[in-house]
């Protein structure tokens, strides 16, 4: 038995009459660049969502970059964020010249722990940038609170949860800005890189349409400095084959984090969803004290298995001028040394759960 991690062939065979044909529709009028796909991809976004304003982008990078532009973040600004996730989060502030200042996450869902967040809050201090890490919201109420207290943004990173919900309304719909990534590997992701900026916020939204395009009001007429943010017209038809499937994908995506659950050794715990979310389930991710025995092990059975995040953010190099430590987050840096994700996609079966999890029950 061999097992896909994200299985992205089987998922463009399963859609490959509607992807196939939006591709050549594409190249019959050979618009690749802002051509009308991309506006269609973006009203559909906005039905998806409920977000008022949906604009694509070149990737999730781009977007996390995009919004804190639209908000005049400025060098020696501060935005707190969660040291463990991918470095395009803080990247993208230090790129700014603005200050990432971390805060531990909690050791049940991966998220900021928003009980430490006001402790880091100084007259610097200009967003609350929570992750939604591997598919789940942040406790996004609390952190509002805490941001209308101190007169604060919050720009959602939702790079993995695209499709996610936190009290019924999904995270692309909640923040003053939330952004998603479209990479391959996403649960919904085209064929390259690409992403999404989400508000409600007219102001901003007309900044970042701006902003993608080199900040131009009309051609070589520039009102920002921009950057060239464009998502291609490729890659959002591409996006208007696989979006009217996406319910049903996540749905299948919950169905087989069901089945870990269920099949689980009993010693191991599943990942937590809180009461008011729900997840995209971007990955299943679990502890092991072996985890390296237990990857090993599941390579031998050719069942691929990932780690995010081997080091956390505040112990890379690129950060070091931060002057964090070892030992400033602790549960960011045990769930770095434990962590193991295990395949999870649509496709993946009852029965190949059950062999992954009989493996790792052998292994203990």
């Amino acid at each position: 038995m061999k097992i896909d991690f994200a299985n992205l062939q089987l998922h463009y065979q399963k859609y490959k009459k509607d992807i196939d044909s939006n591709i050549q529709s594409v190249l019959n009028k050979s618009n690749y660049i802002m051509g009308e796909e991309v506006q269609d991809l973006e009203r559909k976004l906005e039905e998806f969502t409920g977000a008022k304003h949906a604009i694509t982008c070149s990737s999730g990078t781009d977007a996390l970059l995009l919004s804190m532009m639209a908000l005049n973040i400025q060098p020696g600004d501060e935005i707190i964020t969660s040291p463990f996730t991918f470095i395009s989060t803080a990247e993208t502030i230090a790129l700014l010249g603005a200050k990432p200042v971390f805060v531990d996450i909690n050791f049940d869902t991966y998220n900021i722990n928003t009980d430490l967040i006001e402790s880091v809050i100084n007259e610097k201090t200009k967003v609350i940038m929570p992750v939604s890490l591997f598919g789940q919201p942040a406790e996004l109420d609390t952190i509002q609170k805490i941001a209308n207290k101190y007169n604060l943004k919050v720009i959602i990173d939702g790079a993995q949860s695209f499709g996610s919900s936190y009290e019924n309304k999904t995270d692309s719909n909640l923040g003053d800005i939330s952004v998603t990534s479209f990479f391959p590997a996403k649960p919904l992701g085209c064929f390259g890189d690409g992403g999404a900026v989400f508000t409600n916020n007219s102001e901003y939204a007309e900044k970042i349409k701006m902003m993608r395009v080199h900040g131009q009001i009309k051609s070589y007429h520039h009102k920002y400095i921009g950057i060239g943010g464009r998502l291609d017209t490729l890659q959002a038809a591409i996006l208007l084959a696989k979006l009217p499937h996406y319910k049903k994908d996540l749905l299948e995506r919950n169905q087989v984090a069901k089945y870990y659950g269920e099949y689980l050794p009993g010693d191991i715990q599943p990942p937590i969803i809180m009461p008011n979310c729900s997840s995209s389930w971007a990955q299943y991710t679990v502890r092991f004290d072996n985890r390296e025995d237990i990857s090993t092990k599941l390579k031998t059975h050719k069942i691929p298995t990932a780690i995010y995040y081997p080091i956390p953010l505040h112990l890379q190099e690129c950060f070091s001028y931060l002057n964090y430590q070892k030992g400033d987050f602790v549960v960011s840096e045990e769930a770095s040394r434990k962590v193991l994700s295990l395949p999870i996609n649509p496709f993946i079966s009852k029965e190949e759960v059950i062999f992954i999890t009989t493996i790792i029950k052998d292994n203990l």
